[in-house]
């Protein structure tokens, strides 16, 4: 399991939808993608979520744009009019992320669009798992593009990591916030979807997820003595979250019976 590095050589436009200010940049394989900047917001940790959850979601079958690392020089702050804006590439000088640009998509709309109860359940599963509270009606979080499904936005997931104390009993935490999933109402399989994606979902498979995080995005916390401590933690967390009974599954099933 790995993911390219790529380096940014053209700053094409910001997109003004979220708060974190990410970016359209061309890179030097001459793909397109959707910048997102370790200056802004949440800084390094909403990186490491956006990397850990989206791999993650590849491993157990969902839709997710290729997540690359990208080279980011400081220089492209010149050419930028906006002085927010140009603070920002400043800030994030170095490494950052950034999802496959899907040329043409549109935001999932829950009326309009219709996904059947095996994807729909897998996808309210995954973040619930992750706890991901950024996939509402509000705010999906998910693209169609031909006509398919595409998850984005992971940033504001495993939000446990933004303050550590007691992380290891919060790994049982059943994430009540589950009932505002966009999808919650099509989720008609949930338990079929545990069987399937827990399988996928290894502690194999979440030991090579967490390797990726680079070492510069692994700073700022105390209670860790370097970049392997901090890893592990990641590790012990979600590989605590799938033991059974799976509290996050139960809440879902739950809050679905209320939904209805």
């Amino acid at each position: 399991m790995s993911v390219r590095t790529v380096t940014a050589t053209r700053y094409v436009t910001p997109l003004r939808e979220g708060g974190s200010l990410p970016a359209i940049v061309e890179a030097n394989d001459d793909g397109m993608y959707v910048l997102k900047f370790s200056g802004a917001g949440q800084g390094p940790k909403a990186l490491i979520a956006e990397l850990v959850a989206g791999e993650l979601g590849r491993a157990a079958g969902l839709p997710v744009p290729e997540i690359v690392l990208v080279e980011l020089d400081a220089e492209f702050a010149r050419t930028e009019p906006d002085p927010e804006i140009q603070h920002l590439i400043r800030t994030s000088a170095g490494l950052n992320l950034a999802l496959d640009y899907l040329p043409g998509s549109v935001m999932f709309d829950p009326v309009a669009d219709r996904l059947d109860a095996d994807l729909a359940s897998a996808v309210v599963w995954f973040d619930a798992y992750v706890t991901n509270v950024d996939r509402t009606p509000r705010n999906t979080n998910m693209l169609m593009w031909h006509r398919n499904l595409w998850l984005i936005d992971h940033g504001a997931a495993l939000y446990f990591h933004h303050t550590w104390t007691n992380y290891r009993e919060r790994s049982r935490d059943p994430f009540a916030l589950i009932k505002d999933h966009v999808l919650l109402r099509f989720a008609k399989s949930l338990e079929a979807a545990d069987a399937r994606l827990s399988e996928r979902i290894t502690s194999e498979v979440i030991e090579c997820v967490v390797q990726l995080i680079p070492d510069a995005w692994l700073v700022g916390d105390a209670l860790f003595s370097g970049s392997d401590a901090y890893r592990a933690a990641y590790v012990e967390y979600l590989v605590k979250r799938l033991e059974t009974p799976r509290a996050f599954l139960e809440e879902a099933i739950r809050a679905r019976s209320l939904h209805l």
